[in-house]
């Protein structure tokens, strides 16, 4: 129960690495925030069934005025925020192809949502994890950022500039007590990449047969390795990536 008395906003919380990330907080003590587009009251509803303390923000992660929202919330609710999980993206409603048809608004939405969205998010809670002198911001990349899986040109590069951003937050927020890490998934089968078939059977037997570890990867898989950056073992880690992928890329 490393996180008693903690909040912990999760964008991307209703389905997925995320929800899996939202178990795992909150049956370490931490109270919730799911931050989610949609499904995120039905989420909430689970968590808080199971004893554990909840609440929703329906919000875009690409607006403004939503994540703005989102910290506001979590401030009503909770009296305050600890750790910032930055998971929403897209991705597993990606349609693979080569680079030269990539479209400017493939593009320009793929940045809104995976770049300038942990972006928003990350200034939304600054002022209050600045007035605490502490907070944790834990940002979702991607192993693909190290490999550079083909077909997915604008997806590996939003997950590069993720881990480019993590090392930088880290270096101006470190002052303030804000520690900034990074989580690189393998390729993990989650609610949302079920529902694209087209792409599950595109990467799936490729990841696997490059992991040193010869299965599927789950989202519970990713857990360990947020719940570590969000606790009080990694107090004095900040500016790092820990790619968590079955033994496919070492880093």
């Amino acid at each position: 129960m490393d996180l008693v008395g903690k909040v912990a906003v999760v964008t991307g919380g209703a389905m997925g690495i995320g929800f899996a990330a939202c178990e795992a907080l909150a049956a370490q003590g931490a109270s919730i925030l799911i931050a989610d587009m949609k499904d995120g009251s039905a989420a909430a509803e689970k968590l808080r069934k199971r004893g554990w303390k909840a609440a929703h923000a329906d919000i875009d992660v690409s607006s403004e005025e939503d994540t703005q929202r989102m910290a506001d919330t979590a401030i009503k609710e909770f009296g305050r925020i600890d750790i910032l999980l930055n998971n929403a993206a897209i991705y597993s409603t990606l349609t693979l192809k080569p680079f030269e048809q990539l479209t400017v608004a493939d593009w320009r939405r793929m940045i809104d949502v995976n770049v300038i969205g942990q972006f928003l998010c990350c200034r939304a809670v600054l002022p209050t994890f600045k007035k605490q002198q502490a907070g944790r911001i834990i940002n979702i990349s991607s192993g693909v950022a190290f490999k550079g899986n083909p077909g997915m040109l604008h997806y590996v590069a939003s997950k590069g500039a993720i881990v480019s951003m993590t090392r930088t937050l880290a270096t101006e927020l470190g002052e303030h007590g804000i520690l900034v890490n990074s989580v690189a998934p393998g390729f993990t089968l989650s609610d949302g990449v079920d529902r694209n078939p087209e792409l599950a059977s595109a990467v799936s037997g490729f990841s696997v047969r490059s992991r040193a570890l010869k299965r599927d990867m789950l989202p519970n898989d990713v857990v360990g390795a947020i719940c570590f950056f969000a606790g009080p073992h990694a107090a004095f880690i900040t500016g790092q990536t820990l790619v968590v992928d079955g033994g496919a890329y070492y880093h």
